[in-house]
């Protein structure tokens, strides 16, 4: 009667021993190596407090990855199985399927992997989303161009974490992007999503759905750019907004009919991106139902002193929710305080010097993830930080304050070459 876990991040920050130890079979996982090793972690040998830990070089093979986790559930009677990493949603829910267990099934998941599918959705429900299309061929792409202008915006249909992530902003852009992207003579491609470009401020909403209802819901504003991850060198600071601003009122308003609209699972975790135009429009990008990426999920244990990834397992495996009880029907858990971040991303060089630890209360969590003299490479996903801190206080403004300090710190002491 355990619980299987398909895990591709580091081990520390994701302690499922202990988040479930009141689950009376115990958690059974599968990590990955490259993970592991990429957070600077050593990989553990033994089962820890797992009921079995099985380690894997990476999770690129995806016959063997599936193959792993169906022996492993027949083999210690595992009646959930658990996916927190986007790219691991949909074989959580085909896994569900084979082994006839509860939990959210292919269908369920698919309106928010497949962005095309998921736009559809809710444009047809009267949400506004980016002009778009799936660009097969190169003279697809010019002719969404002439129609929309510049600049344009190129993901991957079923991406995540920025990967794959393009704007393209100038005519000669352009042209190099379709000589690499769309060759002539090339088979047309479907795994594209273009976009017309949306101006304005990418504001984040964070929460949980719990036995079908939403309990959690955090909107929060990028400070930054997030398409910049591989070629920005300052400090990107993200930060919650005040529950009182009309804006956050209507970013959790419109996230909540948005899972409504995809059917979101009845226990789930979700990061909804939402782009604030200047003339005051809401305009879709995206949404995912998983727990928040990169330190988000720090942001909201330091305001509701609930971890979302620890909520989210929980319920998933059908476990009491204690910070839930007492929560009138339909209402959301207020915060206890205001909280962001301040992170710096690797870059190419060797690094010289790193940020020395920051020393106020208020530091709710500090992280370096490099050391002097060790050589990096460019950032390859938007959550590939070289140092993160979070940040909390009791108004948006002082939380900001703080953290855009520990920001230009961070610029100062950072050195790499």
């Amino acid at each position: 009667m355990s619980v299987l876990v398909l895990h591709r991040f580091p081990l520390d920050p994701f302690p499922y021993d202990r988040w479930l130890a009141d689950h009376d079979g115990g958690v059974v996982m599968i990590a990955a190596r490259d993970c592991v090793e990429r957070g600077g972690e050593q990989v553990p040998e033994g089962h820890g407090g797992y009921r079995h830990l099985e380690i894997v070089d990476s999770f690129d093979d995806d016959e063997d990855i599936t193959r792993r986790a169906l022996a492993l559930a027949r083999r210690h009677g595992v009646t959930r199985v658990i996916a927190h990493h986007e790219a691991e949603l949909l074989r959580a829910a085909l896994l569900r399927e084979r082994l006839g267990l509860p939990g959210p099934r292919r269908e369920d998941v698919l309106p928010f992997r497949d962005k095309v599918l998921m736009k559809r959705l809710a444009a047809e429900a009267g949400i506004e989303v980016a002009a778009h299309t799936v660009p097969g061929t190169a003279d697809d792409v010019r002719a969404f161009a002439r129609l929309h202008g510049l600049p344009l915006v190129f993901k991957a249909r079923d991406g995540f974490g920025s990967i794959g992530l393009r704007i393209v902003r100038t005519e000669e852009e352009l042209a190099d992007h379709l000589r690499r992207e769309f060759p002539a003579g090339a088979a047309p491609r479907e795994d594209v999503l273009l976009e017309a470009y949306v101006p304005g401020r990418m504001c984040h909403v964070d929460g949980l759905v719990a036995g079908g209802r939403t309990v959690l819901s955090c909107p929060s504003q990028y400070q930054y750019d997030l398409a910049s991850y591989r070629t920005d060198r300052g400090a990107r600071i993200d930060l919650t907004l005040d529950p009182d601003d009309p804006v956050a009122t209507r970013l959790v308003a419109l996230t909540d009919r948005l899972l409504r609209v995809l059917g979101a699972p009845a226990d789930t975790a979700f990061h909804a991106e939402i782009f604030h135009t200047p003339d005051d429009r809401l305009v879709l990008c995206e949404i995912a139902c998983r727990p928040p990426g990169g330190r988000i999920r720090d942001v909201l244990k330091a305001v509701y002193e609930v971890h979302p990834v620890e909520y989210a397992a929980r319920a998933e495996a059908g476990l009491p929710l204690p910070a839930l009880d007492g929560l009138p029907p339909g209402a959301l858990l207020r915060p206890l305080r205001m909280a962001g971040q301040a992170l710096i991303m690797k870059r190419p060089g060797e690094v010289r010097a790193v940020p020395r630890p920051p020393s106020e209360p208020y530091v709710e969590f500090y992280g370096v993830f490099a050391r002097p003299g060790q050589r990096l490479g460019p950032a390859e996903i938007s959550s590939d930080f070289l140092a993160a801190a979070v940040l909390t206080g009791d108004t948006r403004a002082v939380c900001e304050e703080r953290l855009r300090a520990v920001g230009r710190r961070f610029e100062r002491e950072i050195v790499i070459t």
